[in-house]
């Protein structure tokens, strides 16, 4: 193998594999001298790739963990396994991870060849996830997608907006952030035709369009784009805040609902929660899938809510004598 990127390929390749490697053997498998094997590995590490020898007789190398991550090789089969599963991890929000994983889908799905682009939509279209919502709330992977490129890109976007009536309408908008808040998907977007800035629910948007127009970017509306989400949200929908003390543990409440849960501990055995969100339902689910004792403070149609469904579920068990 005489040509050098080729050859650096081909034993960045080998080294990916946990085992070390004498230098004999990587001379044997690329038809080159142990010196050349020599003078790849450190081409490598100038590269940024951390190869540890060994002394001995032949000499081994083996891939080290870094300080940074270097470019991986992936065969076809390592290459569709992590194109689906960041996909997974996208649609179904897994807490933390959201904006990463369409990050980094973003930029696998640009370089997959189109045989293992069409092997990742057939997996992806056959798997069903379990919901325990009846709110559609899903999100298509190939949107979120097309919107994280548009976005790293500064280009203008088109796509089919659906209202909360019905009611679909063209966009032509400018992209600038997309935002997960456990249950949905949004996008923070500057609407030309409308000349201000618009918060979109990725749910409802189809068709997605890049324009290939870049755009330069503008100030945003506020300097925390999560902030100007929050305050639209609240002030489209009415909303509700729970406040209620959960007789457990602060660490095991936390655990289950994660650090972004706004909590307040009261003593060793119980903590204080508040939390937003726009349906009695969901605030309901919420609490009672904790698996521990609480009492509600407010709202009172939370309170209210939560004694029928207590009354709903009694009279469905009841035996008859």
């Amino acid at each position: 193998m005489t040509d050098t990127t080729s050859r650096l390929l081909a034993l960045l390749s080998l080294l990916q594999t946990p085992r070390e490697w004498p230098g004999s053997e990587l001379a044997h498998r690329l038809q080159v001298s142990p010196r050349t094997i020599r003078r790849d590995m450190e081409r490598l590490r100038e590269l940024g790739y951390p190869v540890e020898a060994t002394m001995g007789a032949d000499g081994g190398y083996r891939l080290a963990a870094g300080t940074a991550m270097p470019p991986l090789l992936l065969d076809d089969e390592e290459a569709v396994a992590i194109a689906v599963g960041l996909r997974t991890a996208a649609k179904n929000t897994v807490h933390g991870i959201e904006e990463a994983s369409v990050r980094a889908m973003a930029k696998l799905e640009q370089v997959l060849p189109s045989r293992l682009r069409h092997r990742v939509t057939a997996l992806s279209t056959a798997m069903v996830p379990l919901t325990l919502s009846d709110e559609p709330t899903s999100v298509d992977p190939e949107v979120l997608t097309t919107l994280a490129k548009t976005i790293s890109g500064h280009e203008r976007v088109r796509f089919v907006y659906r209202s909360a009536t019905g009611e679909d309408t063209n966009r032509l908008v400018e992209p600038y952030h997309l935002i997960p808040t456990g249950r949905r998907w949004y996008l923070l977007a500057h609407d030309d035709a409308r000349t201000d800035w618009r918060v979109f629910r990725v749910d409802r948007v189809t068709e997605p369009w890049p324009t290939g127009a870049r755009f330069t970017p503008r100030r945003p509306p506020t300097e925390d784009p999560t902030d100007y989400v929050k305050q639209t949200l609240f002030s489209l929908a009415p909303t509700y805040q729970a406040v209620a003390t959960l007789h457990a543990p602060i660490d095991d409440i936390t655990r289950r609902l994660g650090p972004q849960a706004d909590l307040e501990p009261l003593d060793d055995h119980s903590c204080l929660l508040r939390s937003h969100t726009d349906t009695l339902e969901w605030l309901a689910f919420r609490l009672i899938q904790l698996g521990c004792e609480f009492d509600v403070h407010e709202p009172t149609e939370l309170r209210r809510y939560l004694a029928d469904l207590g009354a709903r579920i009694t009279r469905s068990t009841a035996v008859a004598g």
